[in-house]
């Protein structure tokens, strides 16, 4: 008997051992390295190749007899003359150095901070909440789509890098510091977009099966958000059509391209919601089959945000093959390149190497993992679904209305009926440094509902000039007023986006035919 309960415990202590090991993870820090390189060379490579074609193609896919450009020297050169381009990677990059300054357990308030008071230009989601922050709203509250139209947009989604390069095969800790610092600018379906790619960069140190770290990934994202529907739909497709990416790519344009938040894009073809985009980064990692080129070509080729996406894309698949198996044809002129700060910061490629890889040994370190001479062990863990959220609830687009300013009085009035409504404008010409500001008055049936300041620098400017989600359906006369106008600094407005609480009649109608 005694023989009997020793096996037992034997092939318990066994199987326990086996379970334990199936938890862990072991790199030589050479390998992690190398792996944090390529997922920083890769993203520069892909942002830098797709740059010239960003939301030239909407709606649309880049034809196959389009040339898309490489050279020797174009990194370097891009770099000097088109610094704006690396506004994912300077974004990425602001929260790195603030994790390196302060520690991981920086607080949110620093990451907000830096970002809004940098000089760097920003757009959407981004720029909102750097604004909102400015004017003294904290996050999460900064990033809500109830104070940011641009909640749903891709901004997190294209600055999440870190978060998984620093987080190996640990995505559940990639999504806690994409909690904190992804709810600046972003909400619902646009923070998800950051989660995710965290998550696939996570999962890209411990696995090279790209439909395994796709799907995967897809596990920290509540199955009932358009994100994971979304996304879900991709893989599904990519079975039905493995050898036909295009088709995959019409289908999510059928189903998914209808943009309700981003003011910019309704009713349009423009598209720079995070899950749409999202999509594209998907068809380029499964189509593309772990090939260089073909993902970033794929990724490219499907178009709207077409520089941020294969960098999201190659940035994973750098991660997968390690700095040292990226073709050469795509690492010409990098090392060249790689001593350069990015504009507005302080930060290199050759840098951040190096910076990458001392906050991701101790970040695996805090999570479970160790460090035994060259070995790296690092403690994996399950996918876990992030809470739910959903911006735009209940929201509508209906129509687009004209506006303008009526001189003299500087007032700008119109009526409609629905549920809330953004007035599109402009403050701040482009890189304008102006320390003028705007004071204005928003009325709603008389009422006063804000006061917001305009300003008219292009770093300072508010996105949009106002809006309002969370009316009574009901009839609405509204009107902003300037305080104090100005001769010398034009403010500019073109058209309000109305929002009911369901699809307009015309949808309905078509819709009974």
């Amino acid at each position: 008997m005694r023989k009997i309960w020793v096996t037992l415990y034997m092939l318990m202590a066994t199987a326990s051992f086996a379970s334990a090991q199936e938890k862990t993870f072991v790199l030589s820090r050479q390998q992690l390295k190398d792996k944090i390189k390529g997922g920083w060379a890769g993203q520069t490579i892909g942002v830098t190749f797709g740059g010239p074609y960003e939301f030239q193609f909407n709606g649309t896919l880049i034809g196959d007899y389009q040339p898309l450009k490489w050279y020797d020297g174009y990194v370097k050169q891009t770099m000097i003359n088109s610094p704006g381009l690396y506004d994912d990677l300077y974004m990425d990059l602001t929260f790195v150095e603030v994790f390196d300054k302060y520690g991981l357990d920086a607080p949110v308030d620093s990451f907000a901070n830096a970002y809004a008071h940098a000089g760097y230009a920003l757009w959407h989601a981004n720029q909102a909440g750097r604004y909102n922050i400015l004017q003294g709203l904290r996050p999460p509250l900064s990033g809500h789509w109830m104070n940011n139209p641009h909640a749903d947009c891709i901004d997190y989604q294209i600055e999440s890098d870190f978060a998984g390069l620093m987080s190996p095969g640990m995505p559940n800790s990639a999504s806690a510091i994409s909690d904190k610092i992804g709810h600046i600018m972003n909400y619902g379906d646009g923070w998800y977009g950051g989660v995710y790619i965290g998550a696939m960069y996570s999962l890209a140190f411990v696995s090279k099966d790209l439909d395994f770290i796709v799907r995967e990934a897809l596990k920290t994202i509540p199955a009932r958000s358009e994100f994971h529907q979304c996304i879900s739909d991709v893989i599904n497709w990519h079975k039905k059509y493995p050898s036909d990416w295009k088709q995959t790519w019409f289908e999510v344009q059928k189903k998914w391209a209808d943009d309700i938040g981003c003011p910019e894009g309704v009713f349009v073809p423009f598209n720079i919601d995070a899950k749409v985009n999202a999509a594209y980064v998907v068809i380029g990692l499964l189509y593309g089959h772990g090939d260089f080129t073909k993902t970033l070509e794929i990724t490219t080729r499907c178009g709207q945000d077409a520089d941020c996406n294969p960098s999201s894309a190659g940035g994973i698949l750098g991660t997968v093959l390690g700095y040292d198996q990226i073709p050469a044809y795509w690492r010409m002129g990098l090392k060249e390149a790689e001593a350069i700060d990015f504009k507005y910061t302080t930060i290199s490629l050759e840098e951040v190497y190096d910076t990458g890889f001392k906050h991701a040994l101790l970040n695996l370190e805090r999570n479970g993992g160790s460090i035994k001479g060259d070995s790296i062990i690092i403690k994996t863990q399950q996918p876990r679904a992030v809470k739910f959220e959903k911006s735009f609830e209940g929201l509508y687009p209906v129509a687009k209305i004209p506006v303008k300013w009526n001189s003299p009085i500087n007032e700008l009035v119109f009526e409609f009926e629905g549920t809330g409504f953004v007035i599109r404008g402009e403050t701040a010409r482009w890189a304008s440094e102006s320390p003028y500001v705007f004071n204005t008055e928003l009325y709603i049936n008389d009422k006063l509902i804000e006061s917001p300041i305009l300003p008219a620098n292009f770093t300072t400017r508010r996105y949009e000039l106002c809006w309002k989600y969370d009316l009574p359906k009901g009839k609405y006369a509204v009107r902003l007023k300037i305080k104090n106008p100005s001769a010398d600094e034009p403010i500019k407005a073109w058209e309000a986006i109305v929002y009911s609480n369901q699809p307009s009649n015309g949808i309905r109608a078509n819709e009974k035919r």
